[in-house]
């Protein structure tokens, strides 16, 4: 099999001249779903495609909309928010791992709402509640809280919101700890 026949196979086009390469992997890429610019420049690094085509390349795609870190980041957000509850912490580390701009991450997250952020922690631990019934407050607290820690939410926000859903449940909260006493 010829090293152009098995390029075509592999879905890269292997023997057509690079920037055609280039267009064609990006276009299938972006037909999966969006991506950013970083993501796409590492793809085509990873094919050998010569860095001043994959910049002439990504350069004209951004031109014509079909690259907007951006839009990406906005979509990103709303919908990790809405779908995984992610706050603002978690999604601007997703975000720069995929090789979005500080800035870019930063105006992203910001368009976030704090008042739905806090709605969303306490959508989560409500849903979560009804599994720790029967366990210990204080062992409760520390379970919701960190469920919420690893969704990015800040400690502050994270204790208030479960310390209230307990609360509210009618937990006994005389035995659980007030974090704010460990940090003198």
């Amino acid at each position: 099999m010829s090293v152009a026949s098995r390029g075509r196979r592999d879905g890269d086009g292997g023997g057509a001249d690079p920037e055609a390469r280039a267009r064609e992997i990006c276009l299938r890429m972006l037909s999966g779903s969006p991506r950013t610019r970083a993501q796409l420049a590492d793809a085509l690094r990873r094919k050998d495609i010569p860095g001043d085509v994959a910049e002439r390349v990504l350069g004209r795609f951004t031109d014509v909309g079909l690259i907007d870190d951006e839009a990406f980041a906005q979509a990103w957000v709303q919908s990790r928010h809405t779908g995984r509850g992610l706050a603002k912490r978690a999604l601007a580390a997703e975000l720069r791992r995929r090789g979005v701009a500080s800035d870019t991450v930063n105006e992203a997250v910001e368009s976030l709402d704090p008042a739905q952020e806090e709605q969303t922690a306490r959508a989560l631990v409500l849903r979560r509640l009804p599994a720790t019934r029967g366990v210990d407050p204080a062992k409760r607290m520390r379970r919701l809280v960190g469920m919420l820690a690893r969704k990015g939410y800040p400690p502050g926000v994270a204790y208030r919101v479960v310390k209230e859903a307990l609360a509210e449940e009618g937990a006994d909260l005389d035995s659980v700890p007030d974090p704010s006493d460990s940090f003198d």
